[in-house]
């Protein structure tokens, strides 16, 4: 069992900055920030239960390369601690019959999870440092605190990259996803989330200013800052993957985006007419059938609803269109095989959901790695939550290797022009903070 000690802290905002610089430090690190969402008039508070939370330095840790979910389940029966960590979009290969032959330039891992030594939850202005009595003591507790309070916020310089490419042309990808849509017309698939990478070869990043420019540009509020050695994962992510909360299971799938307005009138009838847009519904309510139908395989019975369809929220760059789909745990079953029957997200896969993701495997040239997959944490309590990695930085410092993916879902009705544009719309923020209009 952990100890905890509480602190006031005056301001939340310069905290965020000083925690992050204080934790450099250390090899491993996962900081979850919400970005006051729960103080937003669009948001949905009572599943936010914090400002910020973090991960900070590795008492054990797992990285299995096969039965990835059966080792996790197993690691936190031995052990019932925070647990942070990640699962890459690969680990559909354990899943069903698939594979992956395509391009990795990151080469994550397939799953990593670490106990921390100091558990950091900031609610408001009161900070809870969760701490196991045998590896620190009260004073030290203190002292650790005063070191993060005490640390100089330097002024941000973000690393500039010149060098960013395409691993596909605009015309490989018009061409992709025409056959695709064939593929729809075939009866193969419903839905398809296809994607592209953008990359950057030798270049070398700080990667902590990269994050704390990025999340000035696209405060999101399921961001993180996760390092594992020399693998860095930056994150701006709006998306939930899923999170429990009790018995109670909520996954939050994002389908739907448009741009933002440059006055308040416009943001308004934009929003109006993302809302009311078949297109963008029809892909919502597909991927909202998939989830329900993943909840369904874990879920008491008839206790899976949808509590919103096609909501729209408001972010820095985009609105989004966002559904909430609930539903009950069966007593007899493990909290992992929730998060396993539901991996990877539908809102990143397609339906139906195999189909899907072999054709997302012959049309994509690069191995997704850590985007599209979900990086987040479990509780002494079995209660947890995770993201969806979208707009987000995966970096390799050992190869100085950067990439960054963009996707949207493509129906009967996508214009593969539109597209393209959608993916650049939402590669802007990553852009802008690595130098590049």
């Amino acid at each position: 069992m952990r100890k905890i000690l509480s602190f006031h802290i005056s301001n939340t905002v310069e905290f965020k900055q000083q925690l992050l610089l204080w934790s450099k430090k250390f090899d491993r690190i996962a900081v979850l920030d919400s970005h006051d969402v729960n103080k937003k008039a669009n948001s949905k508070k009572e599943y936010n239960s914090y400002e910020l939370l973090a991960g900070i330095d590795a008492l054990s840790e797992i990285q299995p390369e096969e039965n990835c979910f059966d080792l996790l389940k197993q690691t936190y029966d031995n052990n019932q601690d925070w647990w942070f960590g990640f699962m890459t979009y690969d680990l559909k290969n354990e899943l069903e019959d698939l594979s992956s032959e395509n391009f990795d330039g990151v080469q994550m891992p397939a799953l990593h999870f670490f106990q921390p030594r100091w558990v950091l939850v900031l609610k408001e202005d009161k900070l809870e440092i969760h701490y196991h009595e045998k590896e620190n003591t009260e004073e030290e507790v203190k002292v650790l605190v005063e070191q993060i309070l005490s640390t100089e916020i330097d002024e941000i310089q973000a690393s500039l990259v010149s060098n960013i490419q395409h691993r596909i042309s605009k015309e490989e990808y018009l061409d992709a996803v025409n056959a695709l849509k064939d593929h729809i017309r075939l009866g193969d698939i419903y839905e398809v989330n296809f994607c592209q990478e953008f990359y950057a070869e030798n270049s070398s990043i700080d990667p902590l200013a990269t994050y704390r420019s990025l999340r000035e540009v696209s405060p999101t509020p399921y961001s993180c800052y996760y390092s594992l050695g020399d693998k860095f994962l930056l994150s701006a992510s709006p998306e939930r993957y899923i999170k429990k909360q009790g018995s109670k299971i909520i996954s939050q799938p994002i389908k739907g985006t448009a741009k933002r307005g440059k006055t308040s009138e416009e943001d308004a009838e934009i929003k109006e007419f993302l809302y009311t847009d078949p297109k963008e519904r029809a892909e919502n309510i597909m991927i909202v059938d998939l989830v329900r139908n993943d909840l369904s395989r874990t879920a008491a019975k008839g206790t899976v609803k949808v509590e919103e369809l096609c909501g729209i929220y408001t972010f820095p760059q985009v609105h989004q269109m966002i559904s909430t789909v609930v539903s009950d745990l069966r007593k007899d079953k493990h909290f992992v095989d929730c998060i396993k029957h539901s991996f990877p997200m539908g809102s990143m896969t397609g339906a139906p959901k195999v189909r899907a993701m072999k054709l997302i495997e012959k049309y994509e040239v690069a191995k997704r790695g850590l985007f599209s997959a979900a990086v987040g944490y479990i509780t002494p309590d079995a209660d947890f939550d995770f993201n969806v990695v979208i707009r987000s930085i995966q970096y390799n410092a050992k190869d100085d290797y950067l990439s960054f993916m963009v996707g949207g879902a493509i129906t009967m009705q996508s214009k593969p022009e539109k597209e393209y544009e959608e993916c650049l719309l939402k590669a802007k923020a990553i852009k802008q903070v690595l130098g590049n209009k």
